[in-house]
């Protein structure tokens, strides 16, 4: 049903205005004189709406942020484990967002009554729920525990949302004493050297070569100020652009695994983001060889992808997960001595898991 954007006036002659789903306007007025409301203006708020305010207002909306997402997914398996019907449940959660979020569930609600899935539904909005998402939705579904598959869900996005939360502060003291250390060197560079330099001309002496270095530097800087941005510029766009591409990134990311700090970082995160990730849809009921493709697909170091997408196709060959994830070289011995117990026990999701938290350094 098409969402509508109204003005009106309740009992106490407030104005009160907001959002409401309805078949037509008419539709609208109804419902809102239903809840108490005398409706002064209803207007169709779509893609394609002539509003003026509307369209600037959807012009500056922000994304839709992880946190909303998470808050979703926890109060959508809530409203599920209290008995409440999947549809009902979207109609209730619909009233608690707004903004594109809000639209967003309103497209999958009336998807839903045309009788899709909820799994298909959502995979219509790749950029807000995942391929991981929508699998273990899929899973839920088919299980009858999309309840329960909403909870470890609902965990998994927390998890993320706070490494990612810890890795941006972890790398925000680094860059602002970068930054800062360039600043002061450009300063000196543009401000102190050409004063020493008018000082030591005066005495008529003459300059080691080291400080003639620096010299001729802060001269090059300050005359060349302009066209040296524009280079360092050019050079960040086209470096961009570059590692963009599926050779580019390959290339860059082959160059971070050669150096031992960066080469250890990034191994360490592929083998939580794989572990964690295929621990969680093993448990949720997803088969291996489609579990095998989604986290293949997570990790983001492209080198140690296409190591693991090699271990992928043995593992479905003949089954043997330990054995072919060691091979890579990316698993550290007692990762693979985890996840080979877990095979012969039969617990291989919740020994997975368990790499991924020991790794991570999660208890």
């Amino acid at each position: 049903m098409p969402l509508y954007q109204y003005d009106s006036f309740n009992r106490s002659g407030k104005k009160v205005s907001g959002t409401i789903d309805a078949v037509s306007i008419q539709g609208a007025k109804e419902l809102l004189r239903g809840q108490g409301l005398m409706p002064t203006k209803v207007v169709e708020m779509t893609e394609g709406a002539t509003s003026e305010g509307f369209s600037l207002k959807m012009l500056f909306e922000r994304p839709i942020e992880p946190k909303v997402v998470i808050i979703f997914t926890k109060q959508l398996g809530v409203l599920l484990r209290s008995g409440v019907p999947l549809l009902q449940a979207f109609e209730l959660l619909i009233e608690q967002f707004d903004g594109k979020f809000k639209r967003l569930l309103i497209s999958v609600k009336d998807g839903l009554k045309s009788g899709d899935a909820l799994a298909k539904q959502l995979a219509k909005y790749p950029k807000v729920f995942s391929n991981i998402y929508v699998q273990l939705v899929r899973a839920g579904e088919a299980s009858g525990k999309l309840d329960a598959i909403l909870e470890k869900l609902t965990v998994y996005l927390e998890r993320d949302e706070e490494t990612r939360k810890k890795v941006k502060k972890a790398m925000s003291y680094p860059i602002m004493m970068i930054s800062f250390c360039v600043l002061v060197v450009v300063g000196l560079l543009t401000v102190l050297v050409p004063r020493l330099t008018g000082m030591f001309t005066k005495m008529g002496k003459q300059l080691p070569l080291p400080t003639q270095i620096l010299v001729n530097l802060s001269d090059f800087l300050t005359n060349h100020f302009m066209l040296l941005g524009i280079s360092i510029f050019g050079f960040i766009v086209l470096f961009s652009y570059w590692k963009s591409t599926p050779g580019g990134r390959y290339k860059f990311d082959e160059f971070v695994l050669k150096f031992p700090l960066t080469a250890y970082f990034s191994r360490t995160k592929a083998v939580v983001q794989f572990s964690k990730t295929l621990g969680m849809l093993i448990q949720s009921g997803v088969n291996l060889a489609e579990a095998l493709d989604i986290v293949c697909n997570i990790v983001d170091n492209k080198v140690l992808t296409q190591k693991l997408r090699n271990a992928r196709d043995n593992i479905i060959k003949e089954g043997k997960i330990a054995k072919y994830l060691k091979q890579t070289g990316i698993f550290p011995n007692i990762a693979s001595y985890m996840i080979s117990t877990g095979e012969q026990s039969g617990k291989l999701g919740e020994m997975l898991l368990s790499v991924g938290n020991r790794v991570d350094g999660v208890n």
